[in-house]
């Protein structure tokens, strides 16, 4: 009987000894390494003293550890006129530094000029966000220090709105017409919209979104 207890224990004991080295090697992954931190640093001051001028300044990293990006680590940079905040981060393919500086400015810019309509139209506490392409300064070629305005190039961005309500039989009309006035106004021509019903806590109100290509 003893010997079984025995055993039990031990079986027991190497079982709590895995989950507390389990349990070790998930909190030190989930800190980022302070040498990586100032590589990326480094890096990404040399990318924005070629690049970019004395306006733009380094704040911060970011260390991804749960895969939402192409990338583990980033610096996070700050436009000091515009407070337009973006990322400098290695191409996963190239390894070469790339930033999402346009991308972000134009993402403002746009969640800007659409938020009166947007709180009009869907009330005060509805929100608009903006997703374009990250890379979308280099693949049309846009010079960081003279980005112009995105209503000179034709993006194709992802709007998103979030409404603190359920659903209601007139939602799909005012979807649309807030689509025509995007297209009307010259905002945007094409794109997609999603809205969820998402309330100011965080809670999701409708299981389904509405989508539509335009």
């Amino acid at each position: 009987m003893r010997k079984i207890v025995k055993i039990i224990l031990g079986i027991l004991s190497v079982i709590f000894l895995g989950v507390v080295v389990l349990v070790i090697l998930f909190n030190l992954s989930m800190k980022p390494d302070p040498d990586r931190e100032e590589k990326i640093r480094q890096e990404a001051g040399r990318y924005l003293e070629a690049n970019f001028n004395d306006d733009f300044e380094i704040y911060d990293t970011l260390y991804d550890n749960m895969g939402n990006f192409e990338f583990e680590y980033a610096t996070k940079v700050r436009d000091i006129r515009s407070n337009t905040e973006f990322l400098v981060y290695p191409d996963a393919e190239t390894e070469e530094l790339v930033d999402t500086y346009v991308s972000d400015k134009w993402s403002d810019e746009l969640e800007e000029e659409m938020s009166p309509y947007v709180r009009q139209a869907f009330g005060e506490s509805a929100v608009v966000y903006v997703y374009i392409d990250d890379e979308i300064g280099a693949i049309l070629n846009v010079d960081p220090l003279n980005p112009g305005s995105f209503k000179n190039y034709n993006i194709e961005p992802i709007v998103r709105l979030d409404i603190p309500r359920k659903r209601t039989a007139g939602d799909e009309e005012l979807f649309s017409d807030f689509i025509s006035y995007l297209t009307d106004e010259d905002i945007v021509q094409h794109g997609q919209l999603i809205v969820s019903y998402v309330a100011e806590t965080g809670e999701i109100l409708e299981d389904k979104e509405w989508s539509r290509e335009f």
